[in-house]
């Protein structure tokens, strides 16, 4: 039997919301297989495996394969490892790439070179309301794609919805990466309303970097 924790990345300050994230904390001798397996059981949108706590080290699976990065499995890796051993990761280590990770008010953050991320496809609408109406991509066609708009322009706030229904995620309910690449875009810092209740925090970094970040809010573990 497996002990999947489970935690809710990018939930409110109060813990509300968040996209769920399956983490493996022993996996031990688990092959690619069986950690595929395990990720397509739980059916979030990635699952992480601590593969060394002490060194950061992680592996994440989507529902269909390993990743090398994901900004949502990155934050909850971060604040997992730092309530395992009582200390912050200044890097996590993945698949031989490394992201730089700290905490602060705003949460657990953690910086990682764009080109580690998906090419996320970004439109933007004019009203946040027409987000909120979406019940799928603007067209059949579209994928790995962001809908959003300003919520308050001057403030950096923003209303987002993302799907990606190739990788089996009909609707993201927090996308990292996407954020990323859009306040790299914008070059700006971004608080974005996600999915039904998430709160994403994204800013660009140094040329080719962004930062993702958030809270994270544990839930109960699950027996596989």
């Amino acid at each position: 039997m497996v002990t999947a924790h489970v935690v809710r990345v990018f939930s409110d300050e109060h813990g509300h919301g968040g996209n769920p994230l399956g983490v493996i904390e022993d996996p031990g001798n688990l092959g690619p297989d069986e950690r595929q397996a395990i990720a397509k059981t739980l059916g979030y949108s990635e699952t992480i495996f601590l593969d060394d706590v002490e060194k950061a080290e992680i592996s994440i699976h989507n529902l269909s394969r390993q990743i090398p990065f994901a900004g949502h499995a990155a934050v909850g890796a971060a604040w997992t490892i730092a309530r395992l051993t009582g200390h912050h990761p200044s890097v996590l280590r993945t698949t031989g790439r490394e992201a730089e990770s700290w905490a602060d008010s705003a949460g657990v953050w953690v910086r990682a070179p764009l080109s580690m991320t998906p090419p996320w496809w970004a439109e933007r609408l004019d009203d946040p309301r027409e987000v909120d109406d979406l019940d799928g991509p603007l067209s059949p066609t579209q994928d790995f794609t962001q809908l959003w708009a300003w919520i308050d322009e001057p403030a950096g706030i923003a209303r987002m919805r993302t799907y990606a229904a190739r990788v089996g995620i009909p609707e993201d309910e927090a996308c990292g990466t996407g954020a990323m690449r859009l306040a790299a875009a914008l070059g700006r810092r971004m608080t974005i309303h996600h999915g039904e209740g998430s709160v994403i925090y994204a800013a660009p970094g140094p040329a080719g970097y962004a930062d993702i970040g958030g809270h994270v809010t544990e839930d109960p573990p699950r027996q596989l």
